[in-house]
C-alpha cells in the first residue's frame, strides 16, 4: 500500500484530474427504499414500520443522520431500532422506539444491508395521537370526524379530496400543518410529485383560510384559523392540481398547538440563553427564553413548546461565536442607519416588518479588508423574505449589492477602499413585508473556507461507500478552497471497525485526489456515518474542511432540485466479500510525453465466479487518455488497459487505481485495486522531418533530424511508420545512440503508388530499458509522390529541298495623275 507521501514528486502546476464514472451501475447491489408505512410514528411509543423497495433481503442496520435533536443532553439516543427483520427481498420490518422528549420533525436514515447502503429516506415523528384516514371521506357532506390535536395519515389518489370535520369553540384556534412533499414518498426520478393543498371551511362551505405552499414548509401547506363561533368546521386536503397517486401520502397535524413561523433573533452565541420573539402563523408574537447549545451549529433545530402543545416541526437558528444585534426602528434611511458598535464579525437579526420597509445598518471596516455580507432568510430560515442588499461606502456611494447570489438569499462582497463606516441596506425584492419576514445578516472579513465533496456516480444521488470484506473501494475526493491555497491533508473519522482509509496529500493546485477504503477480512458486517475532513498541510491557515452531500429527494421537471437536504457525513459499511480480487500490476518503466503504454489488470476469482468483469481506471492524470471500456473476459484473468500521453501530459508520479463492478446475483458490487505509481516523464527524443519527394517507380530518402533530449538507459531505435500504400522502406528501423543527430530511411516507391502529398509519416521510438520498453511517437512528416514526366515527342522527317525559284518581279507602282502628266510631258519633249 502506498504511503501518504506518494505524491511528493507531483509537480507544482497540475490541471484537475478527470473523474471516470462507471456506466454499469444500473444493476448495482445498492438496496433501494421506496416506501415506508406508516409514514411516521408518535414519540414516546414503540411502532412497527415496514420499509419496501428492492434488494432488502439481507438488511442488517439503520443509520440515523444527525439532525441535532435525536440525542439527549447526556448523549443518549432518543430514537432507536430495537428489532430489524427482513421479510423478503422487497420488504423489511423495523421496530422503532422513540423517547417522550424526542423533538417532533423529520429524521433521515439509511438502511444498511450485507451488500450495500440504501438511499436516504425520512421517518416523521410527531407528538399527537395518530388517526388513519378512512374512506369514503371525499364528500363535504360526509367528512371523517376527527378530534382536535391529532395527526391524520392518508393518501390522495387521483382527483381525490379528503374531508375531515372538527368541533371548535368560539375563539379557539385551529392550526393545520401538513407533511406531504417533505415526506418524499414517491418513486425515484418521478417529477410528478405530491404538491398538497389544505383549506378550512365553515358550515356553509365557505373557505375561511387556505394554503398551498407555505414559506416555512416550502411546498407543504400551513394555515391557522380562529373560530368566530361554536360549530363544526371542515378541513379539506387535496393535490393543488387535483392530481393524485397511490404514493401521495401525507401526515396532517391538526390542533391548537403553537406554530411559530419566525424566531427573532435567529440564533446567537454558543451556550447563550436569550430572550427570543416568536412570530405565529397568524401574525401574533410572543416572547420566551431560548437556550442555545454549547457547541456551534449552522442549523440548530428549535421546537417551541407551550401549555397547548409543541410545534409539529422545528424552526432553525444559527449558533456561532459572533455577537448578535437585534434591529430596532427607525432605520429605513441608509443615511441614518442603525449603528452596530461591535467589530467584525457581526450578526444582525430582524424583520422587514411591513410593506416598503427598509432596514439599514452601519459597521466599521478598514481599508483593504475584503468584506463578505450574507443574508439568511428564504434558504435556512424559510422566511418569505426575498432579500436584496445594497452596500454604501462612507461617502454614501453604492459600491455593491445583491439579490440571489447566495442561492435563494443575497450574498455581496466588496473591498473597503478606506477606513470608515459602511452601510448595508436590506429590503424585499417585491417590497413586501410583515412580522414573519425574518432575516439574519452576517458580516465578516473574508475567511478561508474549505468544502469537500464526493462526485456522484449515479446522477443526482450522493455516493455511499460499501467496502467488501478483505477488499477495497476507491473514490475521488473534491476540495473547494476559498481565500487560501496550499497542500491539503485528508482524514476519515468514525469509520466502522475494520475499515481503514488510505489518503494522499492534495497539492495546492489540484482540486481532487483519490481515496481508498480497505476492509479487513475478519471485519464484522456493520455501517457507520463517517466524517471526511481536510486541512492545510502547513497548518496555515487554521481551517478545517468538512464534507457536504446533497440529497435531492424530489426532482421536478428538467431534474430541478425541488426538495432535499444536505448531510455532512458519508455512509460507510463493511459488506460481504467480493468474489473477485483485482490487482493492478505496477508499471516497471515510466510513460513519456507523446508516448504509450499498457497497464495490466489481474483478477483472482473464487472457484465459482466465471462472469466477465468490466474494469476501469478510477481517473487519469492530466494529458493521459485511455480506453476505459476494457473487460476481463468470462473465465479469463487478465486484461490490459492502453494509455497514451500527449505532448503536455503532467510530469510527475501519480497513484493509479482500477475499479470494477462485480455481479453477485443480487446486483453488482464495487471493488478496487491497491494503488500503484505511474510516472510521467518528458520525451527522450525530438524529431524533425525534412520534406521528401520521389517519382513513382523510383527510390528516395526520408531524412529525420534527431535531438536526444535527455540521457536514456539501454538501447534505442526508431521506426518510420505511416508510409502511404505502395511505399516501403527496406530499413524502416534504425538505431539511435546518444550521439545520433540524423536518421536516413531509404524508401522505394512502387510504380502504382498513389501520387500526392502524404502527411502521414510518423517516427516511433522505443527505448529498450533494462526493466521494459518505453515508447514514444512523434509526427508528422511529408512525402511527395509524383508521376514521372512524359518523354519528349519525336520531330517529323524533313522533306527534300527544291531549288529556289527566282522571286517574281514586284508589280509596278501605280502612278498618281500628277505623276502621269509629268511622265507624258517628259516623253513629248
Amino acid at each position: 500500500m502506498l504511503p501518504r507521501s506518494v505524491l511528493a514528486l507531483v509537480p507544482a502546476v497540475l490541471p484537475a484530474l478527470l473523474l471516470v464514472a462507471s456506466s454499469s451501475l444500473a444493476g448495482a447491489a445498492q438496496p433501494v427504499v421506496d416506501g415506508i408505512l406508516p409514514t411516521g410514528v408518535r414519540r414516546g411509543e414503540t411502532t412497527k414500520v415496514t420499509l419496501s423497495g428492492a434488494r432488502l433481503q439481507d438488511a442488517r442496520q439503520v443509520l440515523w443522520h444527525s439532525t441535532g435533536s435525536e440525542k439527549s443532553a447526556d448523549g443518549k439516543m432518543l430514537i432507536e431500532v430495537s428489532e430489524l427483520k427482513p421479510i423478503d427481498n422487497k420488504s423489511v420490518e423495523l421496530t422503532i422506539v422513540t423517547a417522550p422528549e424526542l423533538q417532533p420533525g423529520l429524521y433521515p436514515f439509511r438502511l444498511v444491508t450485507a451488500t450495500g447502503i440504501s438511499n436516504l429516506r425520512f421517518l416523521s415523528v410527531g407528538a399527537l395521537p395518530i388517526v388513519a384516514e378512512t374512506e369514503p371521506n371525499s364528500d363535504f357532506a360526509a367528512p371523517q370526524k376527527i378530534e382536535v390535536n391529532s395527526t391524520v395519515t392518508g393518501v390522495i389518489t387521483r382527483e381525490d379530496e379528503d374531508y375531515f370535520s372538527v368541533d371548535l369553540k368560539a375563539g379557539q384556534t385551529l392550526t393545520c400543518e401538513l407533511e406531504g412533499t417533505r415526506l418524499a414518498y414517491y418513486p425515484r426520478n418521478n417529477s410528478n410529485f405530491f404538491d398538497p393543498f389544505v383549506a378550512i371551511l365553515d358550515a356553509g362551505r365557505f373557505e375561511q383560510v387556505a394554503s398551498d405552499d407555505a414559506a416555512l414548509l416550502q411546498q407543504d401547506p400551513l394555515c391557522s384559523f380562529k373560530a368566530p363561533e361554536d360549530g363544526t368546521y371542515t378541513i379539506v386536503v387535496r393535490d393543488s392540481a387535483f392530481g393524485g397517486e397511490d404514493n401521495f401520502h401525507y401526515r396532517l397535524h391538526v390542533g391548537d398547538f403553537p406554530r411559530p413561523v419566525a424566531v427573532i433573533p435567529a440564533g446567537g452565541q454558543p451556550g447563550q440563553k436569550i430572550e427570543a420573539t416568536y412570530v405565529g402563523v397568524d401574525g401574533s408574537s410572543w416572547k420566551a427564553p431560548l437556550e442555545l447549545p454549547a457547541n456551534p451549529s449552522l442549523e440548530h433545530p428549535v421546537s417551541f413548546t407551550s401549555e397547548t402543545g409543541i410545534a409539529p416541526s422545528p424552526n432553525l437558528v444559527r449558533v456561532l461565536p459572533m455577537p448578535v444585534t437585534v434591529e430596532t426602528e427607525p432605520n429605513d434611511n441608509y443615511r441614518e442607519p442603525m449603528a452596530i458598535a461591535d467589530p467584525l464579525p457581526i450578526a444582525i437579526c430582524g424583520q422587514i416588518g411591513s410593506e416598503n420597509d427598509y432596514d439599514s445598518f452601519s459597521f466599521e471596516a478598514k481599508k483593504g479588508q475584503k468584506i463578505v455580507t450574507r443574508v439568511f432568510a428564504r434558504g435556512m430560515l424559510r422566511s418569505p423574505l426575498d432579500a436584496v442588499t445594497d452596500i454604501f461606502d462612507p461617502e454614501g456611494k453604492r459600491i455593491a449589492g445583491n439579490d440571489d447570489s447566495g442561492g435563494p438569499d443575497a450574498l455581496a462582497e466588496f473591498t473597503a477602499a478606506a477606513d470608515g463606516r459602511y452601510v448595508i441596506r436590506l429590503y424585499d425584492h417585491l417590497r413586501g413585508g410583515g412580522p414573519e419576514y425574518a432575516y439574519r445578516i452576517e458580516i465578516e472579513v473574508a475567511q478561508p473556507q474549505l468544502t469537500l465533496s464526493l462526485p456522484e456516480v449515479r446522477q443526482d444521488e450522493p455516493i455511499d461507500l460499501p467496502v467488501p470484506k478483505g477488499n477495497r473501494i476507491a473514490v475521488m475526493v473534491n476540495a473547494a478552497r476559498t481565500n487560501f491555497g496550499g497542500d491539503l491533508d485528508l482524514a476519515m473519522l468514525d469509520l466502522p471497525p475494520g475499515i481503514t482509509a488510505t489518503t494522499f496529500t492534495m497539492p495546492a493546485n489540484r482540486p481532487t485526489i483519490p481515496l481508498l477504503l480497505s476492509a479487513d477480512p475478519g471485519a464484522d458486517l456493520a455501517g457507520a456515518l463517517a466524517a471526511l475532513t481536510a486541512k492545510p498541510t502547513s497548518g496555515t491557515p487554521e481551517v478545517t474542511g468538512g464534507l457536504k452531500q446533497r440529497h435531492k429527494l424530489i426532482r421536478g421537471q428538467n431534474r430541478v432540485d425541488v426538495w432535499g437536504i444536505d448531510t455532512d457525513r458519508v455512509a460507510v459499511a463493511v459488506t460481504e466479500p467480493s468474489p473477485v480480487d483485482l490487482e493492478l500490476v505496477a508499471p516497471t518503466v515510466p510513460i513519456v510525453r507523446n508516448g504509450s503504454a499498457e497497464l495490466k489488470v489481474v483478477a483472482r476469482r473464487n472457484d465459482s465466479y466465471k462472469n466477465a468483469i468490466p474494469v476501469r481506471l478510477l481517473y487519469v492524470p492530466p494529458g493521459i487518455s485511455t480506453n476505459n471500456s476494457r473487460v476481463i473476459a468470462a473465465e479469463q484473468n487478465e486484461v490490459t488497459i492502453p494509455i497514451t500521453a500527449n505532448g503536455s501530459a503532467a510530469v510527475g508520479t501519480w497513484p493509479m487505481l482500477v475499479t470494477a463492478y462485480v455481479d453477485i446475483g443480487n446486483g453488482a458490487i464495487q471493488t478496487a485495486t491497491l494503488p500503484v505509481e505511474l510516472t510521467v516523464e518528458d520525451v527522450f527524443f525530438n524529431f524533425s522531418f525534412t520534406k521528401a519527394a520521389a517519382e513513382q517507380g523510383a527510390t528516395s530518402q526520408v531524412i529525420v533530424g534527431v535531438e536526444v533530449a535527455r540521457e536514456f538507459e539501454g538501447t534505442a531505435e526508431v521506426t518510420l511508420v505511416g508510409l502511404p500504400a505502395g511505399v516501403t522502406s527496406p530499413a524502416a528501423t534504425q538505431p539511435i545512440t546518444k550521439d545520433t543527430t540524423e536518421v536516413v530511411f531509404p524508401v522505394e516507391i512502387a510504380a502504382d503508388a498513389r501520387p500526392g502529398n502524404h502527411k502521414t509519416l510518423v517516427c516511433q521510438a522505443i527505448v529498450h530499458h533494462p526493466k521494459g520498453e518505453i515508447r514514444q511517437t512523434v509526427g508528422t512528416g511529408e512525402l511527395q509522390v509524383d508521376k514521372p514526366l512524359p518523354a519528349p515527342a519525336a520531330k517529323p522527317a524533313a522533306k527534300p529541298t527544291e531549288p529556289a525559284k527566282p522571286a517574281a518581279a514586284a508589280p509596278p507602282k501605280p502612278l498618281t495623275r500628277l505623276e502621269q502628266l509629268r511622265a507624258e510631258r517628259a516623253n513629248n519633249q
